[in-house]
């Protein structure tokens, strides 16, 4: 990297950037990866060193891989960590405090994972799995719809793990409300059938996500901040849209911003790709023009390969990040979630803001079996 570059970058991702109680020394946040590296779901050791490796590696911000909410059908994994339970936050406790003491700021990402739950998988072998109509995300039926008791037993699990990572000392929480997990099931037209007031039209369609939030937003002081993560492709429906113009993502975020977002996490693929014809704003622009809140970019970031292609076993190679660079000193978005590449090099946050991208550690997807 020229010293302009680097210069560059470091003027660009180098501001800090606050909301409410939260002040992260950077734009750079670790993107929510699912490791399952916690058995029996509590975090250990070296679930705390491998996110304190990140901060004391430069990153700004960490935010968790998705953490399960405490409904026996939130989970379909007894290696992917919980967020209740003594065992699993006193685990957290420790996770929160070594990334602070290493400069971080951190806020678990809280996850209920809906139809998509593999039955009799763990971590509540007998739980069925529940979704806003009883069918799975390609249409077949699957598990059963959600009652009234059902919505409020998992509203009230969101607001109490809210409350739990504000007691613990967390620096806010993010609700995965993307990739076609609960919440997302809620708003997508594809998984969500209903014919009462949390089904139909899109604004309707919000209401279950909106009800969350508000529980969350009452749960926590006034300084605690809720970050809210969509996306509008789901898994194995890549093509899937939420909103297909502007007008109808308007529709979608000003009730989840009445009721309390403060951040909005916008996930795509590939960052630089543009959302809507007519304009090159990629997802979180486009978030962040609407809504007015700021937002969360993502999607591989410093490298040359989606994570698809990790899935598939495929390496992906350091790339640069002028074009990122570009959208961010127009303030297209707030901060970057870096993944993959996070992953490789627990370094990356200061290498690239100190010039020191030739020794970035490339991605290999052998990579993802350890925790490193």
């Amino acid at each position: 990297m020229t010293d302009l570059a680097t210069g560059r970058a470091a003027a660009a991702l180098s501001r800090p950037f606050s909301v409410r109680g939260l002040t992260s020394r950077n734009r750079i946040a670790m993107a929510p990866m699912t490791r399952q590296f916690s058995p029996g779901g509590v975090p250990g050791r070296d679930v705390a060193d491998y996110y304190t490796r990140r901060a004391a590696g430069g990153v700004g911000l960490i935010i968790t891989e998705g953490t399960y909410v405490d409904h026996d059908s939130a989970g379909t994994s007894d290696r992917v960590p919980r967020f209740h339970g003594e065992d699993a936050l006193a685990g957290w406790a420790g996770v929160a405090d070594a990334v602070h003491g290493a400069g971080g700021t951190i806020v678990p990402q809280l996850w209920h994972v809906g139809v998509t739950r593999a039955e009799g998988a763990p971590p509540v072998a007998d739980a069925e799995p529940v979704g806003p109509s009883g069918i799975s995300l390609t249409g077949e039926p699957k598990g059963r719809a959600m009652t009234r008791k059902d919505l409020d037993d998992v509203i009230a699990a969101f607001a109490g793990a809210a409350a739990a990572a504000e007691r613990l000392g967390f620096d806010g929480v993010e609700l995965h409300g993307a990739h076609g997990y609960l919440i997302d099931q809620f708003l997508w037209a594809g998984s969500n059938r209903r014919t009462d007031a949390y089904g139909g039209d899109l604004v309707a369609r919000t209401r279950f996500a909106a009800e969350i939030v508000a529980a969350c937003r009452a749960a926590v002081s006034d300084s605690f901040p809720l970050f809210f993560r969509m996306s509008q492709w789901k898994m194995n429906a890549y093509e899937a849209r939420l909103a297909r113009t502007p007008a109808e993502l308007d529709a979608l975020l000003t009730p989840l911003a009445e009721a309390g977002v403060d951040v909005f996490h916008a996930s795509t693929r590939r960052y630089w790709l543009p959302e809507f014809d007519g304009s090159d704003l990629n997802l979180a622009g486009w978030v962040k023009k609407i809504s007015g809140r700021p937002t969360v970019t993502v999607g591989s970031i410093g490298l040359d390969g989606d994570f698809f292609s990790a899935f598939a076993g495929n390496d992906s190679g350091v790339t640069g990040i002028d074009q990122l660079l570009d959208r961010l000193e127009r303030d297209e978005f707030d901060l970057v979630a870096v993944g993959r590449a996070l992953i490789a090099d627990p370094e990356w946050a200061a290498k690239t803001l100190h010039g020191r991208t030739g020794d970035i550690t490339p991605f290999g997807a052998e990579m993802l079996k350890t925790l490193r």
